[in-house]
């Protein structure tokens, strides 16, 4: 089965209305587990343009935000999806997703 990592970092205030809209649309399955997911705390730094509508700060003014990193494995097949629910939940008009194919263990 071909997986991916979906990495994205959020306000901190909203990782949960984003893990939860990760797990229900099929991310974070670990066998008999669901809405499993990693989360480690940061600061994301940004510097809007002119013409940007930033939900957080003002356009050409640093902003410095504490975030959570989430972090969820999904197959391949339905990642697609996965970043459509992401992108609706979250906040930001141009959130940072990574996204990292992954190989099985017995692949190795």
């Amino acid at each position: 089965m071909s997986r991916v990592k979906i990495v994205v970092t959020a306000p901190i205030k909203d990782a949960s209305k984003i893990r939860q809209a990760l797990g229900d649309a099929g991310a974070g399955r670990q066998g008999e587990y669901s809405h499993c997911s990693f989360s480690g705390m940061g600061q994301g730094r940004f510097l809007p343009s002119e013409n940007a509508s930033p939900h957080i700060g003002e356009p050409e003014k640093l902003e410095i935000v504490d975030e959570e990193r989430i972090e969820v494995v999904c197959d391949r097949a339905i990642a697609r999806e996965v970043i459509a629910k992401l992108r609706a939940a979250h906040p930001y008009e141009e959130p940072a997703i990574d996204i990292y194919p992954l190989i099985d263990e017995e692949d190795l």
